[in-house]
Order: structure tokens, then C-alpha cells, then sequence
């Protein structure tokens, strides 16, 4: 035990090294499984090729962006007690940091989705073992990364800026450490932001073109080899779907760590940690949960070809959630005091532990309900296949519909959640509770990253004319992967609110302000105007796509119309046009969205002070969250609804199957779905994080009482916590033993 006490801070980034080697294992593992014959090795590495030109296009505009904003941090972080330019130095380890997080997904899906086409001529339990090993890889690479990450550069600003100084653990000193590890967080968010965006816009150009013009116009089945935008179709899957999403939970997974150690600075606790273990404990969780995620992976398997993929996917998630939760018992138990406070709010050890309970919970109920809304045999599903038999109108009329309801049950299960985390730890239990649910995302992010590999398989399998049995089994997945993906979209905008929520208590406390008073006019202009900025912010990811869509549209009619023997198999498509084509249009059209998130919080600070600033976070983030469930629900079951016509749909008595009209119409509800639930959608969770955490960043430059410099040390209720407030502040100059 005296190890374990006088090492925890250095056994915490060790945890995430742990994950990081079990991936590299699994990697290799993934890597020496059979590629397959030549033809499915040759449109793998198309679509490998494909995939990397748009990351090195994408990390050359945004390398400008990183020196340009580093520098602004350089130069922004010497004029503030509070900062230091060392925040820049953070801030470009935290966007590399992302960006890797993005290649080793990418990298990975881009190896795993030709040898699942391979597995799946086997058995479906082999294509699911490689597939979901691929995810498991990107899980375990993210979360690894960000807990060895945010581990080690904690040690390194905590020693600089706290022992070295002989800092106050609740004061001035450990509060400027965490504004400069803040930095990592902005930096992964940011190139997060710009990665889901450019990716999503990518995928959905290269899915939509694909779409109308091969299916709808020419007749011919999705992933065609003879489709011009196929390749560039599945090459979105893995910049999109995978280094976007790598990179957009990387950022989601620090973000939600950091809020919490900067609200656990603000609570004088009597621990054996020097002080710190209430800022320590988000890290042990996060790295408990990676080992758990590990465990629960290794439980993801099924024994034959009728094995239910679903159930084996949920019996490895609720292990590492239920194994996460026990763990986090003892970890509570042994880091904290029995009684704490924070802003006036006396809270205990066990009321930590129930609040983190709360944050699985909600977290476990935010999937289940949006798998309801977006599986194939649901309700809300069959509803929309019911109503494509009318035609088209009618599909996109349901689909709105259920895209709407589906924000009812999230939102009270959201409302309950904060209320009672709040109710059992202060704003320290709001925070804990979102790092709880983040804990396992190794898991969540594997279950998330095999939908896409599955995906491509079948279009590989198609697109190399394999037997009618591989693609069975790579729909199967696939079918699996657009449930999971929309149940992670889900669980990631839930997780996005809590994180905000305690990211916005942070800033509300760096700034120094200690309310927001809706009743002036400014605030609730703020308020509107926060309200306002995901709706801006969808409808330019949307147009983009469709802007983009449109380009793809003509380019394939060019080639239908100007190559003669594609469609008898007598010529080769130009496939590298079409790459080009969405590669270019989302480089160029994420910048503006991007742009809103980064500049908005920054003239409204600068210009109106903190507290119109938090008004319009609140307005972003009440929003977002809506806009984001409305959004990814909705194209979920759309996506699903027209997959339900692949194995025959029952409307009326009558069994449907494609080309047919109902068939038709729910292909026109998909392609209206797709931005929703791949580029406007799963944005939000970011832009309402990103938009916290510049105002986190630029709240020691606004903070109202900026000329008064005080440790800010929560006044204790009770004879004991007097006590304890006093030992502490003898033990402060003895801090954690490096």
C-alpha cells in the first residue's frame, strides 16, 4: 500500500501505456490475418491510398492553424497570472496527440476491412473476431493516449508549477498548472472538431453522389465495382467514420478529465495524497476503465454462424462497465476523505461513489434508448418502413418524426442525471459522474470503430463479385455496426452535456464570477445567441455536403456518359477523380464551421465579460445537445429503415424488397439522413465542448476580479471541515512526494 500511495501519480500514465501495448499487440495480430485474393487487395489499397491523401491534405492546412493559434496561446499565456506560454507547448501536444489518435484508427480500419471480407468466406465468428479486433485497436489507442498523455503532462506542470514553487494546492499555483494542461485539451478538440467535420463531409459527398446516381439512376447495387464514387465511398468510412471519430473521442475523453481535476482543485481535502486526490481520482477511473475495457473486449465472441452479434457486443460492454464500477468503489474508498466541500457544498466520499454510479447509469440507459430508436425490429424503425410505401414525402416526414421524439427520453434520463449527481457530489459529482460514463471508452469507441470495417468489407466483398454468402455475413455486421454507431452518438452527445455542464462550472469559477442572471438583457441576448449557433453551424455542414454531393453527382453521370463499357464491366471507372472531388471540397468547406467554434466564444468574452459568455454557452450547449440526438436518431433509422428492404420488408401484408418503390423512397430518406447522422449530428458533441473550453482558456484574460489574485479556497461548513482545512493548509507545503 505505501507503493501504491507514493507512486499513484506516476502509475496512472502507466496504465495508459498498458493499453497502448495490448494495441500494438492486437495490431500486429490483425496485420498477419489473411488480406485475400489480388483484386480485393487492390481496391483495399485504393481505398487505403485514398484515405491517406485527404489526412496528409487535411494535417497541412491544419499544421498552419496549430502554429498560427500557438502562438496566440504563446504570447496570451504570459499576460495572465493565471497562465503561462507554456499552455502553447500543451496545446501542440494535445493536437498532435489527436491527430495520431486519428491515424492509428484510420490505419488499422484500412488493414481490418479487406481481411474481415477474407474472414467472413470462412464463418461469420472469424469476420466479427477481425473486425472487432480492428475497433478494439482504435479504442485502445485513444483512451491509451489520452490517459498516458494527460497523466504525464499533469506530472510535469504539477512539478513545475506547484512543487517547484512551493505552491498552494487550492490556490494561484496548481489553478495555473491545470489553465496550461488545458492547453492539451483545446488541442485535441480542435483538430477533433476539424477532423469529424472534414471527414463527415468527405464521406457523406462521396455517399450521397454514389447513391443517387448508381442506385437510384443506374440500377446498380451499392459498392459496385462499376460505380465511380465507391471507392471514394469507402474511403469516407475511414476518414469519417474512423480518424474523425478517433480524434472526436480523444478530445471528448480529456476534456471530460480535465473539467474534473479543475473542479477538484477547489476542494480541500484531508487525504495521504498531499491534497490532490480528488484531482488524481478522474485519471485512476479513466485508466481503470481502459484495463476493464480490455477485459470486456476479450469477452466479445460468438460460436457459430447463428451467434447474435448485438448480444456478444453488449456482453462485453456491460462487463467492462459493471467491472468499472466495482473498481471505482475501491478507488473512492481509498483516495478520498470521508468529508469534502466544494462552493459550499459538503459532500462525502460515498456521495462521490453513487455520483459516478449515476454517470454509468445514464450512460448504460442513453444507449439502450437510442438503439430502440434505430434498430431494424423497433418500433420507431418499422414506423418509417410502414410509411415509405406512400412514397417519398412520407419517409422523410416519419423520419423527422422519430428524429424528434427521440430527444424526449435522453433528455429526462440527461435531466435526472445531473440532477441527481448534483444532488449526491455538488458540481464535483456532475463532473465525476461524465468521467464515470467516459471510463470505459476503450470499449464504447471498439463496439463504435467495427461498424465502419464491417462496412467496407461488404463493400469489398461487392465490389469483388464474392459469393451471395460473404456479403450475408459482412450485413450482418454491417447492419450490427449503423445500431452501435447511432447507440455511440448517443451515448458521446449525453457524455458531451455532463462535460460541458462541468466545464462551464470551471469557467464560472476561473472567471470569477458567481452567477448568471438571465434577467439582463445581455445575458439572454447571449442566451438566443448561444441557442442559435448549432442551427448556423448544421445547416453549413449540410450544404456543404450537399455543395459537395453535387459535384460527385455530375462527375459519375460524366463518367456513366463519356467512358464507354463501365457498366459491362469491359472498363475501369476513374475512381482517383472522385477522390479528389470530396477530398478537396472538405478540406475547403470545414473551416467556416470551424471558425464559429474557435472565434465566437473569444469576441463575445473580450466584448461582454464572462457572464454574457456563459449565457451563451448555456445556449449552445441546451442546443446542441438537442440538435445532436435530432440529428444522429434520426438518420439512424433512416439508414436502417432502407436496410430493412435488403431481407424483404413486410408493409401491409406484402413483402418489399429493393427497387422496389418503397424501397426507392427510403434511398431518398438515407441520403437525407447521412449528414444528419455522420457530419451535422456528431458534431455537436464537439462544438459545445470546443466552445467550453476556449472560454475556460480565455477566462483568466476576463476574469472580473483579474487584479486581485487569491487562492479562491472553498469556505468550509462544518467544526471538521475547519479542521481539516487547517491541516491542510500545513501539509500544503509538503506536497505528494515526486
Amino acid at each position: 500500500m505505501d507503493f501504491l500511495h507514493s507512486n499513484l501519480i506516476y502509475i496512472i500514465p502507466m496504465l495508459g501505456l498498458i493499453g497502448i501495448l495490448v494495441m500494438i499487440g492486437k495490431s500486429r495480430w490483425v496485420s498477419r490475418q489473411d488480406a485475400g485474393d489480388s483484386t480485393m487487395q487492390e481496391l483495399a489499397g485504393h481505398i487505403a491510398n485514398g484515405a491517406m491523401a485527404f489526412l496528409k491534405a487535411e494535417w497541412k492546412i491544419l499544421s498552419y492553424f496549430v502554429v498560427i493559434a500557438g502562438i496566440l496561446l504563446a504570447w496570451s499565456g504570459t499576460l495572465s497570472p493565471y497562465s503561462s506560454w507554456v499552455i502553447a507547448v500543451s496545446f501542440v501536444i494535445g493536437a498532435v496527440t489527436s491527430a495520431f489518435a486519428g491515424y492509428i484508427g484510420m490505419n488499422i480500419a484500412t488493414k481490418a476491412n479487406v481481411r474481415t471480407t477474407q474472414a467472413a468466406r470462412t464463418s461469420l465468428a472469424k469476420a466479427l473476431k477481425v473486425s472487432f479486433t480492428g475497433g478494439t485497436v482504435m479504442g485502445l489507442g485513444v483512451a491509451g493516449l489520452a490517459v498516458l498523455g494527460l497523466g504525464s503532462l499533469f506530472i510535469v506542470f504539477y512539478t513545475i508549477y506547484v512543487i517547484n514553487t512551493n505552491g498552494d494546492i487550492n490556490g494561484l499555483e496548481m489553478e495555473r498548472a491545470l489553465e496550461v494542461l488545458a492547453g492539451f485539451s483545446l488541442g485535441a478538440e480542435s483538430i477533433a472538431l476539424f477532423a469529424r467535420v472534414g471527414g463527415g463531409i468527405y464521406t457523406k459527398a462521396a455517399d450521397v453522389g454514389a447513391d443517387l446516381v448508381g442506385k437510384v439512376e443506374a440500377g446498380i447495387p451499392e459498392d459496385d465495382v462499376r460505380n465511380p464514387a465507391t471507392i471514394a465511398d469507402n474511403v469516407g468510412d475511414n476518414v469519417g467514420d474512423v480518424a474523425g471519430m478517433g480524434a472526436d473521442l480523444f478530445g471528448f475523453f480529456v476534456a471530460t478529465i480535465l473539467a474534473t481535476m479543475v473542479l477538484g482543485r477547489e476542494i480541500v481535502s484531508d487525504d495521504n495524497f498531499g491534497g490532490i486526490a480528488p484531482i488524481l481520482l478522474p485519471m485512476l477511473i479513466a485508466g481503470l476503465g481502459l484495463l476493464f475495457s480490455i477485459v470486456g473486449a476479450s469477452l466479445v465472441k460468438i460460436s457459430n454462424e447463428n451467434g447474435n452479434v448485438q448480444k456478444a457486443l453488449n456482453v462485453g460492454n456491460w462487463s467492462s462497465i459493471v467491472l468499472t464500477a466495482i473498481a471505482s468503489f475501491f478507488a473512492v474508498n481509498w483516495l478520498l476523505p470521508d468529508t469534502m466541500v466544494i462552493r459550499g457544498f459538503e459532500f462525502t466520499k460515498t456521495d462521490t461513489y453513487l455520483a459516478i454510479v449515476v454517470g454509468l447509469i445514464v450512460g448504460a440507459l442513453m444507449s439502450i434508448i437510442t438503439e430502440y430508436y434505430t434498430a431494424m425490429s423497433k418500433r420507431p424503425v418499422r414506423s418509417i418502413v410502414q410509411q415509405s410505401s406512400t412514397g417519398h414525402a412520407t419517409n422523410i416526414i416519419a423520419g423527422l418524426a422519430v428524429g424528434m421524439e427521440s430527444t424526449v427520453l435522453p433528455i429526462l434520463v440527461l435531466a435526472s442525471g445531473i440532477y441527481g449527481s448534483y444532488h449526491f457530489a455538488g458540481l464535483y459529482g456532475v463532473a465525476i459522474a461524465a468521467a464515470g460514463m467516459m471510463a470505459t471508452t476503450a470499449m464504447q469507441l471498439a463496439i463504435d470503430a467495427f461498424g465502419p470495417i464491417a462496412d467496407n468489407a461488404g463493400g469489398i466483398a461487392e465490389m469483388s463479385q464474392l459469393p451471395e454468402e460473404v456479403r450475408g455475413r459482412t450485413d450482418n455486421l454491417d447492419a450490427v455496426g449503423n445500431t452501435t454507431a447511432a447507440t455511440g452518438k448517443g451515448f458521446a452527445i449525453a457524455s458531451a452535456a455532463l462535460t460541458s455542464l462541468a466545464l462551464f462550472a470551471a469557467f464560472v469559477g476561473i472567471a470569477g464570477i458567481d452567477q448568471i442572471d438571465i434577467y439582463k438583457a445581455d445575458v439572454l441576448a447571449g442566451l438566443f445567441v448561444g441557442g442559435m449557433i448549432p442551427f448556423i453551424f448544421s445547416a453549413l455542414c449540410i450544404s456543404a455536403v450537399g455543395r459537395a454531393a453535387m459535384d460527385m453527382v455530375q462527375e459519375v453521370r460524366r463518367q456513366f456518359r463519356e467512358i464507354p463499357g463501365i457498366m459491362e464491366y469491359k472498363a475501369k471507372p476513374e475512381y482517383n477523380r472522385c477522390v479528389e472531388i470530396s477530398t478537396k471540397a472538405s478540406i475547403r468547406e470545414m473551416m467556416l464551421p470551424g471558425a464559429i467554434a474557435l472565434i465566437v466564444p473569444i469576441v463575445v468574452g473580450f466584448s461582454f465579460g464572462p457572464e454574457v459568455l456563459g449565457g451563451l454557452l448555456a445556449g449552445v450547449t441546451v442546443s446542441g445537445v438537442l440538435m445532436g440526438m435530432f440529428q444522429s436518431n434520426a438518420g439512424g433509422a433512416w439508414d436502417n429503415a432502407k436496410k430493412s428492404f435488403e431481407k424483404g420488408a413486410h408493409i401491409n401484408g406484402e413483402i418489399y424488397y429493393k427497387k422496389s418503390e418503397p424501397h426507392k423512397a427510403s434511398v431518398t430518406g438515407d441520403t437525407v439522413g447521412d449528414p444528419f447522422k455522420d457530419t451535422s449530428g456528431p458534431s455537436m458533441n464537439i462544438l459545445i465542448k470546443l466552445m467550453s473550453i476556449v472560454s475556460l482558456i480565455i477566462a483568466p484574460h476576463i476574469n472580473v476580479n483579474k487584479h486581485t489574485i487569491s487562492s479562491k479556497q472553498a469556505k468550509p461548513k462544518t467544526e471538521a471541515f475547519q479542521t481539516a482545512t487547517s491541516r491542510q493548509n500545513v501539509t500544503n507545503t509538503q506536497k505528494y512526494d515526486l
